[in-house]
């Protein structure tokens, strides 16, 4: 009865201090003690705000007026800041957004894991425009016209904002989708109408080497087969956009919030483009997981890098969830072993070819699922790795992935995430287990969003 006399005492409109963020990006206030979640603040901000949602735990709300503003906002870059969604700190002064984004770190780890850890000053990204090299941009059509749109949704919608213009990623991206809208019309191919589930191309995914400038794009499409329409884009994307490295076509039909189908279909140019990353030439094709930012990928790689050359000599390492192997190669200088475990074997099949691209001797390659590596491991009793670097998935690992990690690892953890609330949950578990965090340093990958990119050193007790 209290909490529901505490949700209607609550009134629609207040006046309030914005005191901090939240892990995702949103204003924290309070009234009469009572959170409240704001759209589109910054700390210090003084605003008038209008209650949209309540619940018995906390409010959400926006802002109506900005009675004083915070010395922090300033006035985005980007024309589509409000309506777009993906860069929901671009009205904060980038300058400040690296000590908010620690604090966020800080406080889901503490939350999480309960107890305070050494969490380093975030090392921010040189470059705050251009830095986003991999788009992918859902694909429509207006309903009389049928003039192609390509965008971002709305947030919590499905409501597509045709983006022409995006300051945070290379201007070669809003060329190319700017040829598509107007060439695929006169070559008949159609947008994706969602609730129909009709039309030809649903996205347009495009990687973009900051190493060469090159672009390899990727023609999402409705169908199973590749038509000629198809073709004759995919071709005159090629060959009338400079710096085009390839063009491929992605075949998924189904009802799916899944991007890419099973099936890529290479059609002209390059298969992959080239990224360099620590001094090695790493090849990137349409299914390749890498760091969407290579400036802030070259901090994060080399920072890994420094802290085992400076506290190891020639240790044994682990590289797990390893993708292409990009962590094992930029370790391959200063180690005298790197064993490599992924699953997918497009993944594994391409590092061999990066490995052996490069002159790379010390890499062992594993075509396996983590955890099953893990138990053959640990069965056959054969070696232990000094360093174990492990880069999961959003959802981070489960218990018994940790347990046996904690097994194959003499001395160090190095656990890196993208997200901070499993990372806080998988050190908790690592922490009961005995281990200690050494500390955390916080990567600065995606600026102007809430994201951030942490590297956690673990040590066993």
């Amino acid at each position: 009865m209290c909490e529901i006399n505490k949700i209607t005492s609550i009134p629609n409109e207040a006046i309030v201090e914005i005191e901090k963020l939240s892990n995702l990006g949103y204003g924290i206030a309070r009234i009469d003690g009572f959170v409240v979640f704001v759209e589109n603040a910054c700390p210090k901000d003084k605003v008038k705000i209008r209650i949209n949602k309540k619940n018995k735990n906390f409010a959400k709300a926006e802002i109506v007026e900005i009675i004083n503003p915070s010395g922090m906002r300033i006035k985005p870059f980007c024309p589509m800041q409000s309506v777009c969604g993906a860069c929901q700190l671009q009205h904060i002064n980038y300058d400040y957004q690296p000590e908010l984004k620690k604090q966020m770190v800080e406080d889901t780890i503490l939350n999480i894991c309960g107890e305070k850890t050494c969490i380093n000053n975030v090392i921010p990204c040189q470059a705050t425009k251009e830095f986003r090299h991999k788009v992918q941009y859902p694909i429509s059509q207006t309903k009389n016209s049928e003039r192609l749109i390509a965008g971002y949704y709305k947030p919590a919608s499905h409501e597509l904002i045709n983006i022409k213009y995006c300051p945070i990623q290379p201007a070669l991206c809003d060329k190319i989708i700017d040829f598509i809208r107007i060439t695929s019309k006169d070559c008949g191919v159609s947008g994706y109408i969602e609730k129909k589930h009709t039309g030809d191309l649903k996205h347009v995914l495009i990687r973009i080497s900051n190493y060469t400038q090159k672009a390899l794009v990727v023609l999402v499409i409705n169908s199973k087969t590749i038509s000629d329409k198809v073709k004759k884009l995919a071709n005159k994307i090629y060959s009338e956009l400079d710096n085009i490295a390839g063009v491929e076509v992605n075949l998924n039909n189904t009802k799916t919030n899944l991007i890419l189908g099973k099936e890529t279909v290479h059609i002209v140019g390059d298969k992959y483009v080239e990224e360099k990353l620590c001094n090695k030439i790493f090849k990137i094709g349409a299914e390749t997981f890498f760091q969407v930012n290579p400036f802030s990928a070259n901090n994060l790689f080399n920072f890994v890098k420094n802290y085992i050359s400076q506290n190891y000599s020639s240790p044994t390492l682990l590289d797990a969830y390893a993708g292409i192997s990009a962590f094992g190669i930029c370790m391959s200088d200063v180690a005298e072993k790197v064993v490599c475990v992924e699953e997918v074997k497009q993944s594994t099949d391409l590092a061999s070819q990066i490995i052996e691209e490069n002159g790379i001797k010390n890499i062992e390659v594993n075509n396996m699922d983590a955890s099953e590596f893990f138990q053959k491991e640990i069965k056959t009793n054969t070696r232990k790795f000094d360093i174990s670097i492990i880069d999961p998935p959003r959802k981070g690992c489960t218990e018994d992935c940790l347990e046996n990690i904690l097994k194959l690892t003499k001395d160090t953890i190095i656990y890196v995430s993208c997200n901070p609330a499993t990372l806080a949950r998988d050190l908790k578990y690592l922490i009961q287990k005995g281990a200690t965090v050494e500390f955390i340093q916080p990567f600065d990958m995606f600026p102007h969003t809430y994201h951030i990119e942490n590297v956690a050193i673990i040590k066993k007790s």
